[in-house]
């Protein structure tokens, strides 16, 4: 089903509500005490209180040694003046075992924009599956955070990043060999938003040094100042989300005075015109929670691209909420990596550049 189809104005209509999702009483201990935490350090004023936030934020090192999981991981400078650096993961287990370069997943946190880095304990551990269960390298990447650092900041880092690795590579003794004609972009949450509007940049240029395989956008953050149907419904219901905590976030982001049908948030097409992707923007995979209140954004999101005659692999998981895939004892955080190693299988051979096979990047 394509929500984007819809012309009735959901805000005009009253939606029953949904049941809470069923969870383990441990982890709603956890998301209780996450929005808590961030409802706590977001001010009234569009500020945030960033002690406390480093209060809740846990910090993971990163490791050269392999963990459990066989995986290493190292940080990178890519601009010091702006502190904008990466966090990259490497199966070393695997790199050891065949001399065939990686695929590389270039990652995107989430966060509203306004928290988190790569070295958060929550992105770390699950770049690290990533990594493991996708058998890639990954790039997290740590980029300025609103509302010190608005739109369109985090875009330009996150392209900055892309750049670097197509003009510098990494250090040999940071990561497997990789190919960086197989390179996927990737983002959860604020950083799918992110992810989708860097491949729409990256895809523009002519003289982009690394030609992206795939986008793929975890319960992508976009919105508008239509209330859809889901919002409405699951209003006070699901966990983390809720309008109060969006709103709060697209005020932090977004440009003084800009409301949600800016560009960046609103993609769709309903409040404005739809975005002109380049021909070379690559094949999309959208993953979508049914106890998720941006859900219908995502749908309208994967109904906009297919309009455009873009490749796009709709998934969804319909008992999930936002940022599942961030719960390892959640049967759909195993299963939402099954589908992105199936995608960038099925996107590796296809989208390929040739000239680049020949010029492999050892980072």
């Amino acid at each position: 089903m394509e929500a984007g189809t819809r012309s009735q104005n959901s805000a005009t209509v009253e939606s029953p509500r949904s049941a809470p999702p069923v969870l383990p009483w441990t982890l709603r201990l956890r998301l209780f005490a996450s929005t808590a935490g961030l409802d706590l350090a977001e001010r009234r004023d569009g500020t945030v209180n960033r002690f406390l936030l480093s209060l809740a934020d846990r910090q993971s090192p990163a490791s050269p040694r392999p963990d459990a999981l066989g995986v290493r991981s190292a940080d990178v400078t890519v601009d010091a003046s702006r502190d904008l650096w990466a966090r990259v993961f490497s199966p070393a287990t695997e790199a050891a075992a065949t001399s065939t370069p990686l695929p590389v997943l270039v990652y995107v946190h989430g966060g509203g924009f306004t928290f988190l880095s790569a070295a958060s304990t929550s992105v770390d551990g699950m770049c690290r599956r990533f990594c493991r269960g996708l058998g890639a390298v990954v790039v997290s990447v740590t980029y300025r955070l609103a509302p010190e650092h608005r739109y369109p900041a985090a875009y330009d880092d996150c392209v900055d990043v892309l750049r670097y690795l197509g003009a510098t590579g990494l250090p040999a003794n940071v990561a497997a060999p990789v190919d960086l004609s197989r390179c996927f972009l990737a983002g959860d949450s604020a950083g799918g938003n992110i992810a989708h509007h860097v491949a729409h940049r990256w895809t523009s240029s002519s003289n982009s040094p690394i030609r992206l395989a795939g986008v793929i956008l975890l319960q992508p953050y976009f919105g508008g100042e239509e209330r859809t149907e889901a919002e409405l419904r699951l209003e006070g219901v699901a966990p983390l989300v809720n309008m109060r905590r969006s709103d709060w976030s697209w005020r932090a982001f977004l440009p003084e005075g800009a409301d949600r049908n800016h560009p960046a948030a609103q993609v769709t097409g309903e409040a404005g015109p739809e975005p002109e992707l380049a021909e070379a923007f690559p094949p999309a995979m959208v993953v979508v929670g049914g106890v998720d209140p941006l859900q219908d954004w995502q749908r309208r999101y994967a109904a906009m691209l297919r309009r455009k005659g873009k490749a796009v692999r709709l998934v969804e998981f319909p008992d999930a909420f936002h940022a599942f895939y961030g719960f390892p004892e959640l049967p759909d955080a195993g299963r939402v990596v099954e589908e992105i190693k199936a995608f960038i299988e099925s996107n590796s051979s296809i989208h390929c550049d040739p000239a680049a096979r020949d010029e492999l990047a050892f980072l």
